[in-house]
This record gives structure tokens, sequence and C-alpha cells, in this order.
């Protein structure tokens, strides 16, 4: 299996559908399309006294619907697949997913991929949703969709979360394939389902090559139990880095407000392997634990005073883009087929986010060479 970056397309307001015939033209493997009710950036700290980014948008949040931005994007491309990352199981109901999955997979000639994940706290609780046993959700939403696709006929299921009655999906898979599912999955649980299920599995967090290494090592063996081809299983990664000209950019995108907000998605437990204690606490969960519009400023501002660089550039690779191509070099070595470089250097404001496109582009120039 070759190596091939991916793209983003960005599902927030302003939208650019204009950049898609770029996307399209064949240096990427498929374009990622997120699917958030909000962002991870707490409102407190989305003001023009910590990032002049608020400027140029009112709100961190006007996100799009990811499944509906594929529809779009599946009209607009040709040759390129696209593919959600993640949709949640708690949301949306599984024979709902099943039917969207299908409709863009027919919309874009069979190039839909459906990503699909547990879910996080802060798209989920502030709408009311049920959020208890996500996994188990998740894990039971995987087997209605197979068995929505897979089954002829009417389908009656009794689980603990979903029941069916005579329910039937009769709309056929595009040329009789059906749409590939791609898991977001890191905790052992996670792992295993993805193993049994998925054709392409993300880590919510592989902080290391050897991290990499070991949780896709049990998602194959899960795969190898189920008696599936564990090699057809695409590994991809959303890369996520710091790219900086020179020493002196990079130490100035280390004190942005944002930027450092970064480690909020770090859980306690995770900083404390790398020598830190964390700055939420010591049983800050990472981002199963923001909801960014209760962390309060006077939280955020003692959170930020107690970042220490070396905390974030402990978590990321970082450097120039030819620097971070060669530690993504050794994910791809660890198994990385299908990278996404995310560069968080775009969150340190207006002028670093215009170079931001620049850096990840000639990173991934670098990663491809390097691969040969």
């Amino acid at each position: 299996m070759k190596v091939q970056p991916a793209a983003f397309l960005r599902t927030t307001l302003p939208l650019d559908l204009g950049q898609l015939a770029q996307l399209d033209s064949g240096r990427y493997h498929s374009i990622w399309l997120p699917d958030h009710m909000v962002s991870f950036w707490p409102d407190s700290i989305w003001t023009p006294e910590f990032t002049d980014l608020a400027v140029a948008s009112p709100s961190p949040h006007r996100h799009l619907d990811g499944m509906a931005v594929a529809a779009a994007a599946a009209v607009l491309t040709e040759n390129v697949p696209l593919a959600t990352s993640v949709v949640d199981t708690v949301r949306r109901h599984p024979a709902s997913l099943a039917q969207s999955a299908l409709t863009i997979d027919h919309l874009s000639k069979g190039r839909f991929i459906l990503g699909l994940g547990s879910g996080e706290r802060e798209n989920i609780l502030p709408y009311g949703f049920d959020f208890r046993s996500p996994v188990g959700r998740f894990e039971e939403a995987l087997h209605v969709i197979r068995l929505l696709w897979d089954t002829e006929g009417p389908v009656d299921f009794d689980g603990r979360f979903y029941r069916l009655r005579h329910a039937r999906l009769d709309t056929e898979p595009y040329e009789g394939r059906r749409p590939p599912i791609w898991v977001g999955a890191s905790g052992p649980r996670s792992l295993d389902i993805a193993g049994r299920y998925a054709d392409g599995w993300w880590p919510a967090g592989a902080w290391t090559p050897d991290d990499y290494a070991e949780k896709l090592t049990r998602v194959r063996s899960s795969a190898e139990r189920a008696d599936r081809d564990p090699q057809q299983i695409t590994p991809c990664f959303i890369q996520v880095c710091l790219m900086g000209r020179d020493d002196a950019a990079l130490a100035e995108i280390l004190q942005a407000p944002l930027v450092k907000s970064f480690l909020l998605q770090v859980s306690a437990e995770v900083l404390q392997r790398f020598g830190f204690e964390h700055p939420m606490g010591p049983d800050w969960n990472g981002f199963h634990d923001i909801d960014p519009a209760v962390l309060t400023r006077e939280r955020i501002v003692e959170f930020l005073d107690r970042v220490q660089p070396e905390m974030v550039l402990a978590m990321v690779p970082h450097g120039t883009p030819k620097q971070v191509a060669r530690v993504i070099k050794d994910y791809v070595d660890a198994g990385l087929r299908v990278p996404k470089i995310l560069d968080y250097a775009a969150m340190a404001g207006g002028g670093y986010a215009a170079q931001s496109a620049g850096n990840v582009r000639e990173a991934e120039d670098e990663l491809l060479r390097l691969c040969g």
C-alpha cells in the first residue's frame, strides 16, 4: 500500500468549495470532512483579547453538517474519495446514517467513505442526547448499518440501544459495492471494534510512532480473530503538528493562547507519561472533558498561565516543514499510509494561518520524497 496524504475540507463558515478542483487533482488520497456542532476552542478566549482570529470570525462554532457538505462535494468532484472524519453515532440513528451514506455514494459514483466515531461530549451533552455507554452504542450502530446494507428484505433486530421491526433499506449500493466504513478509535475496546468492522482506521490520539504501531497491531489482531484480512484496513492519522520557518517563529507560535489550548485535548494521564502535570489538573480527561461553553475565562486564563512550551512540544511534531516530515516518516515506518498533516500553527493568528497551507504542502512533498 503506497503512502499518500489526505486533505481537509473545512465544514465551517465561510465555506470554500472553490478549492475542490485543486483537491480533486490526484494529489490526495481522499478529502476528509469534519462533522461537529461546536469546536474545541473555549468561547471565553475566542475574543480579540486573545486572538485576531476572533476579528475575522465571530465564533469558532460556525459548523455546517458534514454529511450535507460531503453531498455537495460529491457532485463537484470526479476523482477523489470523500470521507467524514468523523460522524458520531449518538446524534444520528444508524438507519439514517446507512441511507445517507448510500445517497452520497450514489452522488459521488462510489467515492464516499463513512467515517464514524463514538462521539465527543461537546457535540452531544448540550443538546440533550443520551451519552451513556457511547462505545456500546457505537458498536451496535455499526452492526445495524451493516445489517441494513447486507440484508435483502425487511430486517428485525433487538439490541440494547436500537430495535428494528420490518425495517428495510432496499436502496442498492452503487455498482454493488457498499461504502467503506472508517472508524476513529484509540481505547482497547474501540480498537477491537475497529478490527471487526472497519475498512480504515484513525486513532483519536497516537502520541509516538510506537504508540501508533501498538494500536495498529491491536486493530489488525482483532481483524484476524474475526477472519478478516487485516491488510485491507487502511491505516490513517490526523497528525497534529506545529510548523514555523525558524526557531523564532516557532517560539512565537507557542505563546499563542489557542495553540496552548491544544493541551485541552490531551488527558492528564497521557501528559503524565511525558513527564508533565496537566495544567487542568490530574483528573482531566482530554477532549472527552471539553465543553467550550462552560470553561470559564478564569479557568482558561489559569490554564494558559500554567502551560509550558515544552508540554506542547512533547505532544506534537514541530519545526520546519522538512523536520516535521521526517517525524511523520517514523509513523509511516510504524504502518501509517494515509496521513493528514494538520498544522496548529494556523491557530496562532491570521498571519500564521496564511503561511500554514504552504507549510503543509511543503511537508507533504518532503514526506513523499522520503517515502520514495
